[in-house]
């Protein structure tokens, strides 16, 4: 025709703009692996199993063993508890007497007012030495020969689980802690008196003999 037109073919906009990929996310399940047979993990929970089964049976029936109630207690008053008293001193006990200025062998008769044999462990002993020069007047305090030294055959310096495991032996001692922790434990044995520091004198727990003695 004469014409000098020119056609353009119009495209879709859309399809120009390059649209970015989908990312296709990680399936969890088509990953979980089987654990082997020759795991320890499985073995330490077939030996659980096992020794369910050979549980002690009489008759078909299950034996359970209780604890023995030591012939000492009277409900839970404890009758071994006497003049001379054994004290069992812990760790941060000499500390707390050290900083409220008390002398710990004349506040220990003025609580009781009973002759008093303070008792230091191996394990108490050793990690009065491991905390170094600050607490140095305590452990020349430990040192005193007043102090009864008791040897300790278990392996470790762990004081608090050697005092715990020696009044459940015997139930003829009075454990002297400031720690929390060790007072809770201590507390669920019965028959055993706690001794603590407590506005500037030395306070016994569980222990109704005593004027100091706190009323709960």
């Amino acid at each position: 025709l004469g014409d000098d037109t020119v056609y353009v073919q119009l495209t879709n906009p859309l399809s120009v703009i390059p649209q970015p990929k989908q990312r296709k996310t990680r399936k969890f399940a088509a990953v979980k692996r089987m654990l082997n047979p020759k795991d320890q993990r499985l073995k330490a929970v077939q030996e659980r199993k096992s020794k369910k089964k050979k549980q002690k049976t009489h008759e078909g029936q299950l034996i359970k063993e209780v604890k023995k109630t030591p012939s000492e207690l009277f409900f839970k008053y404890n009758s071994s508890l006497g003049p001379p008293y054994h004290i069992l001193v812990d760790t941060n006990f000499i500390n707390f007497a050290i900083q409220n200025k008390l002398d710990v062998f004349t506040s220990f008769m003025d609580c009781l007012l009973a002759k008093c044999v303070p008792i230091i462990t191996d394990c108490v002993m050793a990690e009065l030495e491991k905390l170094g020069p600050k607490y140095r007047v305590a452990l020349r305090i430990a040192k005193d020969p007043r102090f009864e030294r008791l040897p300790c055959q278990h392996k470790g310096t762990y004081a608090d689980d050697c005092l715990v495991n020696r009044v459940n032996q015997h139930r003829c001692y009075i454990v002297a802690t400031c720690d929390k922790d060790l007072k809770r434990r201590i507390r669920k044995i019965p028959g055993v008196p706690i001794m603590y520091i407590s506005q500037r004198r030395f306070s016994i727990e569980r222990f109704p003999d005593v004027n100091n003695a706190p009323s709960t």
